[in-house]
């Protein structure tokens, strides 16, 4: 047992153990109700500890355990994104003992009671979430008083600021950094990993950190993984983006605006996505990585997250405003978001759909073909030696020749590649289908409800399961025709999908002149 030297009083010294525990984005300590330590010190579960060993420290939040053979009374245990953040071997010494209130626990009641807060009080906020000092509870007090209607525009901007602030900040000594994003919620929209390997290409420095999926049953992280690394250590990707020109990574590993994944631990079982949150998450992500330009896709439909033309000009200025502020040139798109983008939901089915468009496959989706091409073609022609309206061409000839797939084959040998077959992809063998029960044309998909049976039936966390589309919007149909299938690995995520999917099938069949009226900028 090693003796660490920080530790002034010995009766507070407990071996540390590492609790194989994932607590998600939270810092842990477990205690024996019969530990000394924890009878002498007056410890409550549910308090704020701090654990000092190596000359770190942690705060935590104190759970107590009545099994010696999790934690004995000798012990003091840790969760696993705790122990780790200590860097020491099970056994080694530390001590335990109450901790301070976070330094912004007044700002944050503030926050609660539903006042402003300054610059300094949203600096002082996120620090604390990035260094894990709020408990879950915390946590989601703050999301909820930040939630919709309770936070001014300036209020965005200092949050994502603080956000930036709290992390490591990208500087690739150029003019010109792009990046493409997508506020989410349409099931299969893996336009990003289209539009990066295109610009890159084109020769533009495009560095694409994405997050896992929040709500969803796949974020451009989690189908990326499919075909490649995605956690990649900070040098590694500074690497990559300088050989290849850019690359498709989780942004966990690369320490930009780490309050912000913190954050997502609660929003994601919430399944809450504010406006001001999402503002300030997807602008502190980009600054921080170092892009200068940056094209917004904005889906509107019947179950997008925005539904109407005025809700999007609302979120369009708050972005516009916020990335004013922070000296990013945005290039905001409206577009068509009355269904899911491609056949394939979930992280195989939408690898497959990618690999189809770059290998020009006839059988590819040509919807996610023609919206990346034209994401593409707006962010190529923020080159100012692109003329206007010329973007669009560029981008296809790149995906037609296969200089496209040349580059996403390089990115993806860079960042370590895995098998894949994009012809015949190992899907979840357990399956059923869905099936028309009237004849007419399909007038309406529901994009929360197909994402909920993609969930229900395992992904994104199983990478083989989802939802296969068979028919999009104006196709016509029979009695009987495959509306979708789905793909489990697990007998009972594909019953939760059978139920959920019996209830409500997320589609709707009637008259081709019942389909819903598209608002699109393209």
């Amino acid at each position: 047992m090693n003796k660490d030297s920080s530790i002034d009083n010995p009766s507070s010294l407990l071996a540390l153990r590492r609790v194989a525990i994932d607590t998600y984005h939270e810092n842990v300590v477990y205690l024996n109700r019969d530990c000394a330590l924890y009878r002498a010190e007056g410890f409550q579960a549910l308090s704020k500890v701090e654990v000092r060993a190596n000359g770190r420290k942690i705060v935590a939040t104190l759970n107590v355990v009545d099994d010696i053979t999790i934690v004995g009374c000798s012990e003091v245990g840790l969760s696993g994104d705790a122990f780790a953040q200590l860097a020491v071997a099970d056994g080694h010494t530390a001590s335990v003992s109450q901790a301070d209130p976070p330094e912004s626990m007044e700002a944050l009641h503030r926050k609660i009671n539903g006042e402003r807060l300054s610059k300094d009080d949203f600096l002082l906020i996120v620090r604390d979430i990035a260094q894990h000092h709020y408990s879950k509870i915390e946590l989601t007090a703050f999301v909820i008083a930040t939630n919709r209607g309770e936070m001014d525009r300036e209020e965005v901007y200092f949050l994502a600021e603080a956000m930036v602030a709290c992390g490591r900040r990208l500087d690739w000594h150029s003019d010109l950094v792009v990046d493409k994003h997508c506020i989410g919620g349409i099931p299969g929209n893996r336009t990003s990993m289209l539009v990066v390997p295109i610009v890159a290409a084109h020769g533009m420095l495009c560095p694409k950190t994405s997050s896992r999926a929040i709500t969803s049953p796949a974020g451009t992280a989690d189908t990326m993984a499919v075909l490649a690394n995605v956690e990649l250590p900070f040098e590694k990707l500074l690497e990559i983006v300088r050989d290849h020109r850019a690359c498709l990574a989780w942004g966990g590993t690369a320490d930009l605006s780490p309050a912000d994944d913190v954050l997502i631990s609660v929003e994601r079982p919430l399944s809450l996505d504010s406006p001001a949150q999402m503002v300030a998450s997807i602008l502190s992500k980009k600054i921080a990585a170092g892009s200068t330009h940056l094209v917004l896709d904005i889906p509107i439909g019947p179950t997008a997250k925005v539904r109407s033309m005025p809700e999007a000009q609302r979120l369009r200025q708050l972005f516009e405003y916020v990335a004013s502020r922070m000296n990013l040139s945005l290039d905001v798109v409206i577009t068509d978001g009355r269904q899911p983008i491609g056949f394939g939901i979930g992280p195989v089915l939408e690898a497959r759909d990618v690999m189809q468009v770059l290998e020009n496959d006839p059988r590819a989706p040509i919807d996610l073909r023609q919206k990346a091409l034209r994401l593409a073609g707006r962010l190529i022609e923020c080159n100012p030696d692109v003329r206007g309206g010329d973007g669009f061409a560029i981008a296809r000839d790149i995906l037609d020749s296969g200089r496209a797939l040349a580059s996403m084959n390089a990115i993806i040998k860079a960042q370590g590649a895995r098998p894949f077959n994009y012809k015949q992809p190992q899907l979840g063998a357990l399956t059923f289908e869905v099936l028309a029960n009237a004849t007419g044309v399909v007038t309406a998909i529901d994009n929360f409800h197909i994402a909920r049976i993609a969930r229900f039936a395992g992904a994104p966390k199983v990478e083989r399961a989802g939802v296969d589309l068979m028919r999009k919007l104006g196709d016509a149909v029979k009695v009987g025709d495959v509306l979708y299938r789905v793909h489990a690995d697990y007998s009972s995520d594909l019953e939760f999908a059978r139920q959920s999917s019996n209830k409500l099938s997320g589609y709707t069949l009637g008259d081709a002149k019942d389909l819903p009226r598209v608002f699109v900028e393209f």
